[in-house]
């Protein structure tokens, strides 16, 4: 019982040192305009707020999180393949990769992957 709140207490004094050191440490020396302001998707923040927003950015990001989302679907997939009946497994990763190929070759058709105008 004395070890274990030994140890305990050991554990809580080195974390207490080290947070401590790292807050010291970390400490910002510097403070100009660029570093105190947060980056808001390409918004200055101390800027007008009725500057027009880019829809191109706004469309890139919402197709990054689509296909985020759906490759994150994806992975577990190849985990499945020993438990899973092997046909219905390769027909439920052909068709979710049709699905993915037919969203991208969409997006691509209207313009929405362009970089430059």
């Amino acid at each position: 019982m004395i070890i274990l709140l030994f140890s305990i207490l050991i554990t809580l004094v080195i974390s207490s040192v080290v947070m401590i050191l790292a807050s010291l440490l970390a400490k910002k020396t510097i403070m100009d305009r660029e570093k105190n302001s947060p980056f808001e998707c390409g918004f200055d923040p101390k800027g007008s707020a009725r500057l027009p927003f880019s829809l191109r950015f706004f469309l890139i990001a919402v197709i990054f999180l689509i296909f985020d989302v759906e490759i994150t679907l994806l992975l577990p997939l190849a985990m499945i393949i020993n438990f899973s009946n092997i046909s219905a497994w390769a027909f439920t990763g052909f068709l979710f990769i049709l699905i993915l190929l037919i969203g991208l070759y969409h997006e691509w058709n209207q313009g929405a992957l362009e970089w430059a105008y």
